[in-house]
């Protein structure tokens, strides 16, 4: 499954998918954890300090290895030089699985150990430097992580979770098609519930799943303030945590003595996940990444490239569970 987490700056969503991550590592279940926001937290909310969050690699600086590694001998790709981050793939690519060892995740993850033995592997898109102020935008860092969604084939019992870049700004590319379940981190506040707004009427074409999950929720009046403002859509909300409080402070204590309430939560949301990947559409998904690649290659892609970007793109091809044990190139 591939989760996403949104929602705007301070709502929590990073707290929140590092709970989301300790939940399924508990379970045992095989997760890579991605931190895609320009404020590179997740880590640390994992429980790394700052030294061991700073030394994570960025996958942007990975970028020209992730592409060379996906194109494998696919023949419509000539070079790495020509793809971009929607290149979909075809015959003769490399595709990457959730469990497996191979040379992006040796270049791009590092393994974090989690209570009672468990772990996840962690992913970074980097942090915004100063070299790129005034001539890059976040979204170029996050291109390296929309093309190993591209190229991911993964199966239920295993989890990809990104945290993705707050506010609106995920729509600034594909990627938010990429999800078998996008969770909506919203206060109960007027800011809280506006970018849900934007999401819905973002997602409504793309057959986005989108549940809003509350987060700071003290009582009933602000949990009657989320019903009023998004409805169906309110999946399970967290209240007040000394457990996270703990966590921020750089102590955070066993996972299981996380408040039974907020437990109860996260199971709720881990059923929801479950459930979103019965229902994906491998066909659907594979159109989506054709339409944004060629989008893209129209829009910008062809001229920074100096390559018709449309003829990467293998019609016979449908990403899907078909292809997991389908031998890779070397």
């Amino acid at each position: 499954m591939k989760i996403a987490f949104v929602g705007k700056g301070g709502s929590g969503k990073t707290t929140l998918s590092s709970l989301f991550i300790r939940r399924l590592a508990a379970h045992r279940v095989p997760v890579i954890a991605v931190d895609a926001d320009i404020n590179q937290h997740l880590g640390a909310a994992l429980g790394l300090d700052e030294t061991e969050a700073a030394a994570l690699p960025a996958m942007g600086a990975h970028l020209p290895l992730i592409k060379d590694y996906l194109r494998g001998t696919n023949p419509r790709i000539t070079s790495a030089d020509t793809m971009i981050k929607t290149t979909p793939p075809g015959e003769g690519s490399r595709l990457l699985r959730v469990g497996e060892d191979n040379p992006v995740y040796v270049a791009c993850a590092r393994r974090v150990a989690l209570d009672d033995g468990a772990s996840v592997r962690l992913m970074a898109t980097g942090p915004f430097t100063e070299s790129d102020l005034g001539v890059a935008c976040y979204h170029s860092k996050v291109g390296a992580v929309e093309l190993c969604l591209n190229h991911l084939v993964d199966g239920p019992g295993e989890y990809v979770v990104v945290d993705m870049t707050a506010g609106s700004d995920s729509f600034a590319s594909g990627m938010f098609t990429r999800f078998d379940m996008t969770f909506l981190v919203a206060e109960p506040t007027r800011k809280g519930v506006s970018v849900y707004r934007q999401y819905k009427e973002y997602a409504r074409d793309f057959g986005v799943r989108l549940k809003v999950v509350g987060n700071k929720v003290q009582g009933q009046d602000d949990l009657d303030f989320l019903r009023d403002e998004v409805g169906d859509d309110l999946l399970t909300t967290f209240g007040h945590s000394d457990w996270v409080r703990a966590m921020e402070k750089g102590r955070p204590p066993l996972f299981e003595l996380l408040e039974g309430g907020n437990h109860q939560a996260l199971a709720t949301l881990h059923e929801a996940a479950d459930a979103a990947y019965e229902r994906r559409d491998w066909h659907r998904y594979t159109r989506q990444m054709v339409h944004f690649h060629l989008k893209n290659a129209e829009s910008w892609g062809n001229a920074k490239t100096g390559a018709d970007l449309a003829a990467q793109v293998d019609p016979a091809f449908v990403l899907g569970e078909r292809l997991s044990a389908t031998p890779q190139p070397v």
